[in-house]
């Protein structure tokens, strides 16, 4: 019993982290399509502006899904980073170009050295959700296994897949986040700028989406089957109709903390829909979470430590979101 309340505790941080993380990466994304010098002058300072105070803090999330994978469930994390090591470490590389990128690019003067800073800012965006989508699909295809993993465990169709779909989800929320803070920031020309964008994401997504349903039939059948049966099928369709409903309320200019709240929780139902559709299994059809989970102490110490953590880190989080959308930050 213990095992599966760690299991869910990963899945929910992987959730949080989808969804924080992925306004983050959505921001540099657009930072990125932003244009040239001048006409991505004004989206660039939003994106500065926006994602200064919280862009480190979401990063949290993925500190602790490694502590809860390494700690709870060692075997699985043995055999994801043996077999998906070239994305993961790419992913890594990802990380620490785009936290120096933005860093850096503030304080510079030179215009040619701010490019350089801004592209390694605006290209890791890119790439790190793309590699963590394809490890992702990696795993949700069955490829990665205990006892050996497929040669093509994260270049495969549904690796791409998933890949293509956690970029496009973060340009989604990204997208939504920006709009309100065109409005928070008094920028009005630049909320229909994103509000478009937001539109653009969604209808990729579908797309991809809509793709996905044969494509993963026979690559990924397992969890294919989950998605699209009972619960799993239900978070889906909750994920769907709050995207959709994220776009409607953009458009009619409803409050931008309900808007975004109806964006995360497209995101997030999704994620949780993979969790349900891949359950009993961590790695579908080779590990149980039963086989795969790590001492039974170790087990019990990590359910005290996620809710202690919660007390402490929880309040603020929130203190420092609540902070952040009132422009107190800034």
């Amino acid at each position: 019993m213990t095992e599966y309340v760690v299991a869910w505790v990963l899945v929910l941080a992987l959730t949080a982290y989808a969804c924080g993380g992925g306004a983050d990466y959505g921001a540099g994304l657009w930072d990125l399509l932003a244009g040239g010098a001048e006409r991505g002058r004004r989206p660039r300072a939003l994106v500065d502006e926006a994602v200064t105070p919280v862009w480190e803090v979401n990063n949290v999330w993925l500190i602790f899904v490694l502590v809860v994978m390494w700690t709870g469930f060692p075997a699985m994390f043995q055999a994801v980073f043996t077999a998906l090591w070239l994305p993961l470490l790419l992913a890594a590389a990802g990380l620490v170009l785009r936290g120096a990128g933005f860093a850096l690019r503030k304080p510079t003067l030179r215009t040619a050295e701010r490019r350089v800073y801004g592209a390694a800012f605006a290209v890791a965006s890119l790439l790190t959700p793309f590699f963590l989508g394809a490890a992702v699909g990696g795993v949700a295809s069955g490829r990665v296994s205990a006892d050996g993993s497929s040669p093509d465990v994260w270049y495969n169709r549904t690796s791409l897949l998933t890949g293509l779909m956690t970029v496009a989800a973060a340009a989604f929320l990204g997208a939504v986040f920006l709009a309100g803070d065109a409005r928070r920031f008094d920028r009005p020309d630049l909320v229909g700028y994103f509000r478009r964008r937001a539109l653009f994401s969604l209808v990729a997504l579908a797309v991809l989406a809509a793709v996905g349903v044969p494509l993963t039939r026979d690559d990924a059948a397992y969890v294919h089957r989950g998605l699209t049966h009972g619960p799993g099928l239900a978070l889906v369709c909750v994920g769907a109709l709050a995207a959709g409903t994220a776009v409607w309320l953009l458009h009619r200019e409803a409050a931008a903390q309900l808007t975004r709240a109806t964006a995360v929780v497209s995101v997030a139902a999704v994620v949780l829909a993979w969790g349900v559709a891949q359950r009993p299994y961590l790695l579908p059809t080779s590990m149980t979470v039963v086989e795969g989970a790590g001492a039974a102490e170790s087990m019990r110490w990590l359910v005290i430590v996620s809710l202690v953590s919660v007390v402490l880190v929880g309040p603020a989080l929130v203190l420092l979101y609540r902070l952040d959308t009132r422009g107190e930050l800034r």
